[in-house]
């Protein structure tokens, strides 16, 4: 009687823990994906908005070349870039990519048929993965074109390192004879300059929004100037012109400093109010103060009746080191 209650309650145990084994084997086997099945439209939106990163980031290439002074512009270009490239890559994750919903159950006891089964059944669901993409050569474009973009925008900036490299496309308007006017196009006269004075002067015909085309023109007494022998006529009766754009990052010059007591105070300069960088106009625009590290360009002048004209171009380049061409000497 023993063995016998003994016996059943051993069975009762082998079955109570197999049943609890293949509950648990259930639940570890089985697996869900999304049945998602092929969207051209879909497809053909991300494709589009690939193209779109592909036109920011040529955009950026652009900005850089003809007006690398406008960094919002560029922080946007290459801000659109991306966020289109992101919202490709949701997009495609969400409603390109096919899936399937699946429900696998194992069978209680091993069976080489039956296990054969969902290898068959999973290579079939692969197939069908990359059936379900019916446009993939216009994925494959426009993928490929969106990295053609970003990358040229990655790499365009590397054109503004090292001298001699990355000559900007836009030339500067000053050579011999042009004339300097005022913003309303009248020529600048040297009798409308008194010491002390500052005034903003443009090259005759030239666009005054380029970067190169506006000047910062003063006027000391000619006894207080300390130009460098090879400039020594390029400031007639003490007048004197530099170019208005700052070599820090770009602002305009727009503060002259001529102190009375010169004495008790620095000499005169020339001020950039943004980041105060400072620059001597007795010794032909050398960095006294500030972050700048290079001299504001200066244009050589001489007076045809009465009126200041350019007698040369501006002894350097225009603008930021990282916007133009680093010179040395």
């Amino acid at each position: 009687m023993r063995r016998r209650l003994a016996a059943a309650l051993a069975w009762l145990w082998r079955y109570a823990v197999a049943a609890l084994v293949l509950r648990a084997s259930r639940r570890r086997t089985g697996y869900r994906e999304r049945e998602l099945p092929a969207s051209p439209r879909a497809e053909t939106l991300t494709a589009a908005l690939l193209f779109a990163a592909c036109l920011a980031g040529l955009a950026f290439v652009a900005i850089y070349a003809f007006d690398d002074a406008n960094t919002q512009l560029l922080g946007l270009s290459i801000a659109v870039a991306l966020g289109l490239i992101a919202a490709a890559l949701i997009l495609a994750a969400a409603a390109v990519v096919p899936q399937e919903t699946l429900e696998e159950e194992r069978p209680r006891f091993a069976d080489p048929e039956q296990e054969e089964a969902p290898v068959e059944d999973s290579a079939f669901a692969l197939r069908e993965g990359i059936d379900g993409v019916t446009r993939r050569r216009l994925l494959g474009a426009a993928g490929a074109a969106a990295g053609v973009g970003l990358g040229a925008a990655a790499l365009v900036p590397l054109a503004s390192l090292g001298p001699a490299v990355g000559n900007r496309l836009a030339a500067s308007p000053w050579k011999d004879g042009v004339r300097l006017v005022e913003e309303n196009g009248m020529p600048v006269k040297a009798d409308d300059l008194a010491v002390g004075s500052f005034l903003t002067a443009f090259a005759e015909g030239a666009d005054k929004e380029g970067l190169a085309t506006s000047l910062a023109v003063v006027r000391v007494r000619p006894e207080e100037l300390e130009l460098p022998e090879e400039r020594a006529d390029w400031a007639p009766e003490g007048i004197l012109a530099f170019s208005k754009i700052c070599t820090h990052a770009q602002c305009a010059v727009s503060l002259f400093r001529y102190p009375l007591f010169a004495e008790r105070s620095p000499g005169p300069a020339l001020v950039c109010p943004c980041h105060y960088s400072t620059f001597n106009v007795l010794d032909g625009g050398e960095r006294i103060f500030g972050p700048a590290v290079r001299p504001l360009p200066q244009l050589p002048l001489r007076i045809e009746d009465g009126a200041l004209v350019a007698a040369g171009p501006l002894s350097g380049a225009v603008g930021a080191s990282w916007g133009r061409v680093r010179e040395e000497g």
